[in-house]
């Protein structure tokens, strides 16, 4: 898979290229995994090649937010897959710079 675009960047200290993704998973209270092994285990952080840089929850919303940094979308998939049977995932491919706030 190529991502052409602001998302890509090349990590030049290991001759690859690596992609930003930003990821919402939401569950249904139903299947909320408080007191269940809690969000962390909806996705599975000791996948080879995925990197998480940010973590958040809006819990009350029962969504969790995650920037992962990888340079494969397959790997990415891997990560998520402990959360696939309880909750969906939008993955998007993110820029890493901040874009500019209007008026600063």
């Amino acid at each position: 898979m190529s991502i052409i675009g602001p998302a890509v960047r090349t990590a030049q200290d290991e001759g690859r290229t690596s992609v930003l993704f930003h990821i919402e998973q939401v569950h249904s209270p139903e299947n909320c995994p408080y007191g269940k092994g809690g969000s962390r285990s909806l996705h599975d952080a000791s996948v080879d090649g995925v990197e998480i840089k940010g973590f958040y929850g809006a819990f009350m919303e029962h969504t969790i937010y995650l920037v992962v940094e990888a340079n494969d979308v397959e790997r990415v998939n891997q990560f998520l897959l402990p959360g696939m049977k309880v909750c969906t995932a939008r993955i998007t491919p993110v820029s890493e710079r901040p874009m500019p706030v209007k008026g600063s």
